[in-house]
């Protein structure tokens, strides 16, 4: 059996919390589109390909609307219809409204005065005409406290990561081609998961900040700034390391010795109760002192079904860290003279008392 399927049980439990949210605003009927929401409540993850819808009434009964042939056997529907999201093998393109027509034939509205929808998303081909709730940051709100089938998942995505990693430090040196390295990582993780990667990371650069790779070889002095988030069935990892493409300088050392701080000072100080914003301006501080390089972006942010969820470790925001929150610190200093900078990112999640490390690979800029 695949460890790693669906676990109906997780998402009752997810429906229920959303549920309770219902009855607090008086929603009748919640009308899910987004696909990392229907994925939530229902549980089969369908791809960027796909539009299926959920409804989710007050009572609890939930009803998936999925494309045809492609019907879940494991899911936590007490309903599952389908919709034809391809003709003759062609993908339609008014697929959420032919799913929103099968959910009214099947789904009752009447007596129903309030519908829940995501503002961001919600169709307008709901024929519908009552009062709408914008129940999308609620699920914001829902999704920042992992449960454990979700945390099976991230730390798999971060495993895929660590097999990345590893072979990165093999390949890497002087003249090596940045798609060369792409390449290579993108299969380090797809044989870890033994199957495609639903998403692939943002950072593939040497001698730069970030960015897609390049026809591009890497020259010795350099460092290469991997920032990798390989998300495995739809929930994302998202970590970073600097590697040096030979021997790294006394400058780039201690550089990376403020990033390392930055991180000894997360985990030593993050708990339920701390604010985000806080820690930010913490780490600023503290990567101020170096003696060479610039710190000029967020610090974290949470992951899961998104590359970027609550909380944000930014200025911008004033989160405050909540247990089950799964989030990033990634301090990075850049300069010309670090050819171009260093970034170091791991992933940590909100315990009752402080913070779990999930990513336990080196962080050396040479092994």
């Amino acid at each position: 059996m695949d460890r790693f399927e669906v676990q109906p049980d997780a998402c009752r439990q997810r429906q229920a919390r959303l549920q309770q949210i219902m009855q607090e605003r008086g929603v009748d009927l919640a009308v899910v589109t987004l696909p990392e929401h229907v994925q939530y409540l229902a549980g089969p993850r369908f791809g960027p390909l796909f539009q299926p819808v959920a409804a989710l009434t007050a009572e609890g009964h939930l009803t998936l609307v999925a494309p045809a042939r492609r019907l879940p056997e494991i899911h936590a529907a007490d309903e599952v219809l389908t919709y034809e999201a391809q003709w003759h093998s062609t993908l339609r393109n008014d697929q959420r409204a032919e799913a929103i027509c099968v959910l009214e034939q099947s789904v009752s509205f009447r007596g129903v005065n309030r519908v829940g929808v995501e503002f961001s998303s919600s169709s307008r081909h709901l024929s519908w005409t009552g009062e709408f709730v914008d129940l999308e940051p609620d699920f914001y709100r829902l999704r920042r406290c992992k449960d454990s089938a979700e945390l099976q998942l991230i730390r798999k995505a971060i495993d895929g990561t660590q097999r990345m990693y590893e072979r990165a430090r093999e390949i890497i040196e002087p003249g090596i081609n940045e798609l060369v390295v792409f390449n290579e990582l993108q299969a380090a993780a797809v044989k870890e998961f033994g199957e495609p990667l639903t998403g692939t990371g943002n950072d593939y650069r040497c001698n730069a900040r970030g960015g897609p790779p390049r026809d591009r070889e890497a020259a010795a002095g350099e460092l290469y700034i991997l920032d990798l988030g390989p998300a495995f069935r739809g929930y994302f990892a998202d970590n970073a390391r600097t590697i040096a493409v030979t021997e790294p300088t006394d400058l780039q050392l201690e550089a990376h010795a403020y990033c390392m701080r930055v991180l000894q000072h997360v985990e030593a100080n993050v708990r339920p109760g701390k604010s985000a914003r806080e820690l930010f301006q913490e780490a600023e501080e503290i990567l101020r002192q170096a003696p060479v390089g610039e710190f000029n972006h967020h610090l974290g942010h949470g992951i899961g079904l998104f590359p970027h969820e609550t909380p944000h470790l930014n200025p911008h925001w004033d989160d405050v860290f909540q247990k089950g929150d799964v989030f990033t610190a990634e301090p990075g200093l850049y300069a010309p003279e670090l050819q171009a900078g260093i970034r170091i990112e791991d992933d940590f999640l909100v315990t009752d008392e402080g913070i779990e490390r999930l990513t336990h690979f080196p962080h050396e800029l040479m092994l």
